[in-house]
């Protein structure tokens, strides 16, 4: 997923094997219940700016614009992905939905410096990113979010390596998927890993809770 020229066939049949792998190991839920933790701090009169950072096909957004129907909140739903051929896709799939629209930049550009937001979705995100950016990267984040910033991201284990293992031979499809979710979990985080990030972010509060299957959910919600 780190390459940015996928597209076609592959980039689709990509797209649908993280949709299985967040369908069967928990990660739409999480993302979803740290949510609603922080819309308890938001007025539902009034426009809440959700931004999914990484958002791929746009699939986390389309479940936030239901919830926030469902309840009654008055939801701006931005997607931004540094993948232009999945941004077409998430494009298309979201036609139905009003208040959901899409970039194509990177954090480190003007273009997302300029986008403003109430609160920030990281989901399957920040073990992409250089360990040595981070946290630069996760200031800037909520330096720009008014409410706070959710992070749903990977446990880095041996059991979870193997558990991987054994889940993509039997629901993944494509190469790169079982690929890259190994990969993926080899740069994935310890506790410490996350709480020695937390450490150097000033004016956040922090929680923390490990989740199944093998998932950090870390809210970092704004003081002032």
């Amino acid at each position: 997923m780190d390459n940015f020229m996928l597209s076609g066939n592959e980039l689709d049949l990509l797209l649908n094997d993280l949709k299985t792998v967040n369908s069967y190991l928990g990660g739409r839920a999480l993302t979803l219940n740290a949510l609603k933790k922080l819309l308890t701090q938001c007025n539902r009169k009034t426009e809440i700016t959700i931004m999914d950072i990484g958002c791929g096909d746009g699939e986390m957004l389309r479940l936030c614009a239901e919830y926030g129907q469902q309840k009654g909140f008055i939801f701006k739903l931005i997607g931004v992905d540094a993948n232009q051929n999945i941004i077409t896709i998430a494009q298309e799939k979201s036609s139905a939905y009003k208040n959901i629209e899409y970039y194509c930049c990177e954090v480190s550009s003007k273009q997302f410096e300029n986008l403003e937001f109430d609160i920030a979705l990281c989901t399957l995100f920040l073990h992409h990113i250089p360990e040595s950016q981070i946290p630069l990267l996760l200031k800037k984040i909520c330096s720009q979010s008014k409410v706070g910033v959710i992070i749903n991201d990977l446990h880095r284990s041996w059991f979870a390596f193997q558990l991987f293992k054994v889940f993509s031979f039997f629901f993944i499809r494509t190469k790169i998927a079982k690929h890259d979710g190994l990969v993926s979990v080899a740069r994935a985080f310890k506790r410490k890993d996350l709480e020695d990030q937390q450490d150097r972010i000033k004016g956040v509060t922090s929680t923390m809770q490990w989740k199944w299957a093998f998932r950090w959910q870390w809210i970092l919600q704004k003081t002032n």
